[in-house]
């Protein structure tokens, strides 16, 4: 039977998950866009982060493999595309490729960085950031538990990648490509409603997974089971967010192999 897949309700987005490019502006100042620069911009999502690479005078190619997404992001008036990152089908093209919070989605690692490594141009930079190894798993854990206490596999729901540096460095590594930094680090993060609406936006295939009567159920169970460590008594919640960021370089020398 198939899975169910994560959706992307751009209005839900906007809603509930700015703060993901909000945070993204560190990201940006390690890519530094340069004016007329060919830049492709890798999980987009509804194109905020796009946006701003524009208005540097960068030339952007924004793809997504939610089509949801991509038609906001095209309402900004951006090249948007709908491509999966594990499919990615660009020839030597781009000067850089920028990915801010999707990375963690493309299970198949290999395959987006195999990706990235045809589509930049020899000398081209990869920059990047994703959740890194503990990410959420506070939240990862408690999800597990609601499944497994249904008679569920939460493995075969569980649609993320989090990396460490070591494993991410050997990855691009034996791509070909010069690790220039890599840094995982813990930022945890507030967001703006209830853990419910987190789960609803970042969670789904762990929601989707359930009948649809014991969704709102599991969701609260999952939500008491997390609030003495991750909400303060005026009912703000801080999620347990780890990153990983790094920059990479094609070498202008592109015989890179994979080891």
């Amino acid at each position: 039977m198939a899975q169910p897949k994560q959706r992307w309700d751009p209005e839900r987005y906007a809603r509930t998950a700015r703060f993901v490019a909000d945070h993204g502006a560190p990201v940006l100042d390690l890519l530094a866009p340069a004016p007329g620069e060919r830049i492709l911009d890798l999980g987009c999502g509804d194109g905020v982060l796009s946006e701003k690479l524009a208005a540097s005078g960068a030339i952007v190619v924004a793809v997504d493999a939610s089509a949801e997404q991509i038609e906001s992001a095209r309402a900004r008036g951006l090249d948007a595309r709908v491509v999966g990152g594990e499919k990615l089908d660009f020839e030597t093209e781009f000067d850089a490729v920028f990915s801010n919070a999707a990375l963690h989605w493309m299970k198949d690692a290999k395959a987006v960085i195999d990706g990235v490594w045809r589509a930049l141009k020899p000398g081209g930079r990869f920059v990047g950031e994703m959740g890194g190894a503990g990410n959420v798993a506070l939240v990862r854990r408690a999800l597990h538990r609601a499944l497994e206490s249904r008679g569920l596999d939460p493995q075969s729901r569980d649609p993320w990648f989090f990396p460490d540096e070591t494993e991410y460095r050997g990855l691009l590594e034996a791509r070909g490509f010069t690790v220039n930094s890599i840094a995982l680090f813990e930022r945890p993060t507030p967001i703006p409603g209830p853990m419910e609406d987190w789960l609803d936006t970042f969670a789904e295939t762990f929601v989707l997974a359930l009948p649809e009567n014991e969704r709102d159920s599991a969701k609260a169970e999952v939500s008491k089971g997390l609030q003495a460590e991750l909400c303060d008594e005026a009912g703000h919640w801080t999620i347990d967010y780890v990153r990983l960021r790094f920059s990479a370089l094609k070498p202008t020398d592109t015989s890179g192999r994979w080891a």
